[in-house]
């Protein structure tokens, strides 16, 4: 048996990809840009194990079997085991190629909640699948296949999605526009107000704004400038710039900034209710604060989860601007994290998923 154990990021688009100009391939209709989240706080880990003793493909996804023959999942598989064969320099066939997969990946956040937890969990796979079978190179074009934003986390920091022009999609994939140490200030906290599976999937909202919408050729018209405008507000660290272009990708939300005369927070939502906000660290306290304040559970209980945060004291004078009325536990937790790097491999034999014999270690029921 032979394994391979990785973990893979989450990454959230600041410049978003709506809508898909070939469904199959996954294309887009439009470039994206994404900032690339820590694995301290928000990861998928996967253990791939191929054996010549299993005898069909299996896959768990935080304990539940799975259905292996998704199709989606099928085509990141083969692509991967494509690539493999293409590039063997010993001119002879690994047999691992033949053997049969167990899979299993955990996520150590919220699952389809609208935190990214697709793009994480394939470009983990691919990234982890491409470890046990020694293919080396780009990988995000097959990523793209199992989930489009799934591309992005196969890089961390900031990430750009070209969405190509060839109709094979060989030229739509991810590169990095700065890696992750390059905005150290730069932090994000995550409003979780529903950690339930979202109603609505990616897949369906994008095909049915590109059925029904009649903005969407107007938003598309624009995109390259902003594109842009983005990559230059991240190599210059300009966080106004920045922040007003992710806002108006993902509606508006001026209220904290009109009191400051100033930007100081940028928010992006993906595709649940949960809020992913941007600001620099020294602005983070007194945010925390005023959420705490108005949104947060008044029981007692921690209600941050990741980086740690200093509470400021909030003057009685300031609160009654925000017009305001306190809505306590409509927000369940902040996730408080930064930029982070791509995706890992652990080495660790403790780390596995699986046992020594290729199952998972923890298994529970479909219900």
């Amino acid at each position: 048996m032979q394994c391979a154990t990785c973990t893979g990021p989450v990454n959230i688009a600041v410049i978003k990809y709506w809508g898909k100009r070939n469904e199959k391939l996954i294309l887009p209709l439009n470039s994206s840009v994404s900032v690339t989240l820590h694995q301290n706080e928000l990861r998928t880990k996967t253990t791939i194990a191929a054996s010549p003793n299993f005898t069909k493909d299996q896959i768990w996804l935080n304990g539940v079997e799975e259905d292996i023959n998704n199709s989606r999942l099928q085509a990141v598989i083969s692509a991967v085991k494509r690539r493999a064969r293409k590039r063997k320099s010993d001119g002879e066939t690994n047999p691992r190629l033949n053997w049969k997969l167990h899979i299993v990946s955990e996520n150590n956040f919220p699952t389809a909640a609208g935190l990214a937890s697709s793009a994480a969990g394939y470009g983990c796979l691919v990234y982890t699948l491409a470890k046990l079978l020694n293919v080396k190179g780009e990988l995000s074009d097959i990523a793209r296949q199992g989930s489009g934003s799934a591309c992005r986390s196969v890089y961390g920091g900031f990430v750009t999605w070209d969405k190509g022009t060839n109709e094979d999609g060989s030229d739509s994939k991810a590169r990095q526009i700065a890696p992750h140490t390059h905005w150290p200030e730069l932090s994000v906290l995550i409003l979780v107000v529903s950690d339930q599976t979202k109603h609505t999937s990616s897949t369906a909202g994008m095909q049915t704004t590109v059925e029904t919408s009649e903005l969407l050729k107007q938003r598309l018209s624009g995109l390259q400038t902003k594109e842009d405008q983005m990559t230059d507000a991240i190599m210059n660290k300009d966080f106004k710039t920045f922040a007003e272009i992710t806002m108006k990708e993902s509606n508006q939300l001026h209220a904290y900034n009109n009191i400051h005369e100033d930007v100081k927070v940028s928010y992006t939502f993906d595709a649940g209710p949960n809020a992913c906000l941007f600001m620099l660290d020294s602005e983070v306290p007194r945010f925390y604060s005023l959420v705490k304040h108005f949104f947060l559970p008044e029981n007692g209980h921690t209600t941050i989860q990741g980086l740690p945060i200093t509470e400021q004291t909030l003057h009685t004078e300031e609160i009654p601007k925000f017009k305001l009325s306190k809505q306590n536990g409509s927000v369940k937790y902040v996730i408080h994290t930064k930029p982070g790097p791509g995706p890992q491999v652990l080495e660790d034999p403790s780390e596995s998923l699986v046992d020594d014999k290729g199952w998972p270690k923890l298994i529970s029921e479909k219900t």
